[in-house]
């Protein structure tokens, strides 16, 4: 038998990158709420008592920024001084400029529309160049890995304690990490759990620790995957109350690992909040997953990673790659055929068919982009599954 341990872990919306991802995503939203077809990558750094907003924007339409950097920052709970950060209160600063006209020229007209060769979907050409991945395996419900899975959930859940007041005493400051146990490739137990939370002065560690293990982990993690030697680990510092901007910088695009599968697939070289859609980091990422986890469900493969790479102005891409890790059903070349057949994989054509051009990225700037089952995403839907099941059955 083939042992191995694999941890993934996930911060919650009050962690200092995930604040600066809320805030681009947010500024994101409200811009192509007015204007879709806005050009936006917007950045956000954050330290103590200080927000900094920068980027490149390009729109007919005006937001008002400080007033979305500050709900933003009171939605996630820091509306008060002595939780070392204050919506109210603290520093908004603001360096944007328009998108370089160089950029422009490739993304308002392709290199295949400008030499007459196109159709629609060719009209506009990837915003830089670049690859992009994305992953799907049948061990979740949601096609997800299972250590970025529990740890998403965890987080959650700990929000959630703390915004219905359950756990009065929880800042907006946490974090989980979760390490599995797997057996020629099958996850059979959790063997680490690692729950971190910000937390008011006056609580013991010793409630805080039992509070969060059968609040929290007890409730999260299915019984059946704990056992006598799993190990938890509460706080282990005993405590944390400096937490949020106060207690670390935060930047928009640092925790890339755990807005995708969490270390078990690779990532491509960009982040995703606050880009629009005509940025393939983030659209092309989305597409990426869409692929793979209509492959899986359709039953062509155990696990899926796509790879699709781009040039900056053109619109189709320079590679698409299929590896199901030795769990296809089909060869690999047959599954790119079919990947190539079913999936327009151009930046116009990923806006269009997934349905990009909507105020929807604020939601995904926390927890997690991809297995969400608290949110309807169109990269997330299956809706591909039983043509590729018909595909094959015809093929055979």
């Amino acid at each position: 038998m083939k042992r191995k341990l694999f941890t993934s872990e996930s911060v919650t919306e009050g962690h200092p990158d995930k604040i600066c991802d809320q805030i681009s995503d947010a500024i994101l939203d409200e811009i192509i709420k007015d204007d879709k077809y806005a050009r936006v990558a917007c950045e956000c750094v954050t330290t103590t008592g200080t927000v900094f907003v920068m980027g490149e924007i390009t729109t007919s339409s005006y937001v008002d920024i400080q007033k979305i950097v500050r709900e933003t920052v009171r939605e996630i709970g820091y509306d008060r001084g002595k939780y070392g950060f204050d919506c109210d209160t603290c520093a908004v600063l603001t360096s944007i400029n328009e998108q370089s006209k160089d950029i422009a020229l490739g993304v308002d007209a392709s290199l295949e529309y400008k030499e007459g060769d196109s159709d629609k979907y060719d009209e506009i050409g990837a915003g830089d160049q670049g690859m992009v991945f994305g992953y799907a395996c049948n061990e979740t419900e949601e096609y997800m890995p299972l250590p970025i899975s529990l740890a998403h959930k965890l987080t959650r859940k700990l929000t959630e304690l703390r915004k219905s007041k359950t756990l009065d005493y929880l800042r907006p400051d946490g974090k989980s990490q979760v390490t599995v146990e797997y057996i020629d490739d099958k996850p059979v137990r959790v063997d680490a759990i690692v729950v971190s939370t910000q937390h008011d002065p006056n609580v013991t560690t010793e409630k805080l620790r039992e509070d969060i293990k059968n609040k929290l982990i007890l409730e999260v993690i299915p019984k059946e995957l704990i056992d006598e030697n799993t190990r938890i680990y509460i706080n282990p510092t005993g405590r944390f109350e400096i937490g949020g901007p106060m207690g670390d910088s935060g930047l928009t695009g640092r925790k890339i690992i755990v807005d995708t599968y969490g270390g078990f697939a690779r990532h491509g070289g960009g982040a995703f909040s606050g880009k629009d859609p005509t940025k393939v980091d983030r659209s092309g990422a989305y597409m990426a997953r869409y692929i793979a986890k209509n492959l899986v469900a359709a039953g062509l493969a155990d696990r899926a990673e796509v790879g699709i790479s781009y040039a900056i102005g053109v619109a189709k891409p320079v590679s698409i790659y299929v590896d199901t890790f030795g769990t296809g059903k089909i060869s690999e070349e047959r599954l790119s055929e079919i990947v190539d057949e079913y999936f327009d994989t151009r930046p116009a054509a990923i806006i269009d068919i997934l349905d990009l051009r909507r105020p929807i990225y604020k939601q995904t700037a926390a927890y997690g982009h991809f297995g969400r089952d608290d949110l309807d995403l169109s990269w997330e839907k299956l809706d591909k599954v039983e043509e590729l099941k018909k595909r094959i059955k015809i093929n055979k």
